[in-house]
């Protein structure tokens, strides 16, 4: 099994949580020693004081309809998940003692619980490699799409894909997650996670396109994670991607074609803000989204986000530019029809 090192994609089916999920900070490596508990052993011990239950929200181990739709964000943004804290759940569930690979072993393990199949990672070196599109498409994906198998668009066959991409690219990762037609949900590999996915898609339209040489892929500085706040009954997501991944995507995606275009230059990033109703968790699209984007004491860039739909759901979102070694106080204005007043949600981050 394999873990990212980067968090994916929030709520299933919403553009800017499918990018928190492709942009994200880095699991902290673990010490891979024999004495490491199983995921059973952490559980026990740790996360069952809540899990077993459900109490304060959290998903009751063998709820398998709360899981599953946890589980459809993959394996590694769940564990980022545990790692970093969510909503009522402290980080490493309240026991900083946990290592990174026994809190990846306790969620596996509750999902597994819970109706999944995945497998528990063996070693911290598990949980660190991100798998290339070339080699989840030859080592999984070319079962069927080699040949064409149960009218499976050939890999390369780009007339063939073209259609499939119409809603963008985000929208068919999604639905390769969830199983289409023939094809089961993550290609029948639950170990899969959701970048990866991307990943393969992307090679499945275009195998030629140059893939990121594997010293600089090693080398790159960690990103940090989409974030959430609560805020006057809003759930606010803030996620992030850089202008260089949406410009790798295939011409005449949707994504590429938002704002009037990808913009040139180096350190360009596109903020989405997702809002759900927290009683209903149904999408917020009435509102009128601005973003303050402020190195403190230094400059400042406020812009009037642009209602963004991929695959049928709103959000909003902007191109700023970030630069790296630079710390970042970001304040999200959400003003709807029905209040005096705009609600305000405030994060931080560091960009590396």
């Amino acid at each position: 099994m394999r873990f990212l090192a980067r968090k994916s994609e929030c709520a299933a089916g919403v553009f800017a949580v499918v990018l928190v999920i492709a942009a994200t900070g880095p699991l902290h490596r673990a010490n891979a020693q024999a004495a490491e508990r199983t995921g059973k052993q952490v559980v026990e011990a740790v996360c069952a004081s809540c899990h077993a239950t459900g109490a304060k929200g959290a998903p009751k181990i063998g709820d398998r309809k709360a899981w599953s739709k946890r589980a459809a964000q993959g394996l590694s943004s769940l564990t980022e998940h545990a790692l970093k804290g969510i909503r009522e759940m402290p980080a490493h569930g309240g026991n900083m003692k946990l290592t990174d690979l026994e809190i990846g072993r306790a969620v596996a393990y509750m999902v597994n619980q819970s109706g999944g199949k995945w497998i528990e990672p063996a070693s911290a070196k598990d949980m660190a490699a991100e798998r290339s599109g070339e080699q989840v498409v030859k080592g999984q994906c070319a079962k069927c799409h080699q040949e064409g198998v149960g009218g499976a668009p050939k890999i390369g066959d780009r007339g063939a894909w073209r259609p499939r991409l119409s809603h963008g690219v985000e929208a068919l990762v999604r639905s390769a997650i969830r199983g289409h037609g023939g094809m089961p949900p993550r290609g029948d590999q639950a170990d899969l996670t959701d970048a990866e996915i991307r990943n393969a898609v992307l090679y499945l339209y275009n195998p030629t396109a140059p893939a990121k040489p594997a010293a600089a892929t090693a080398a790159a500085a960690p990103k940090p994670a989409g974030m959430l706040k609560t805020v006057g009954g809003i759930e606010v997501y803030l996620g992030f991607v850089s202008a260089d991944t949406i410009r790798a995507y295939p011409e005449g995606s949707v994504e590429r074609s938002m704002h009037g275009g990808v913009p040139s230059g180096s350190d360009n990033y596109h903020l989405n803000v997702s809002l759900l109703d927290r009683s209903s968790k149904e999408p917020i699209k009435d509102a009128r989204v601005e973003i303050q984007v402020e190195q403190p004491g230094l400059a400042s860039e406020t812009k009037v986000l642009d209602p963004v739909v991929i695959n049928k759901v709103p959000s909003y979102g902007d191109y700023f530019k970030l630069r790296p070694k630079t710390h970042y106080v970001i304040t999200v204005r959400v003003q709807r029809p029905a209040s005096p007043r705009p609600l305000e949600a405030r994060f931080e981050r560091r960009q590396y």
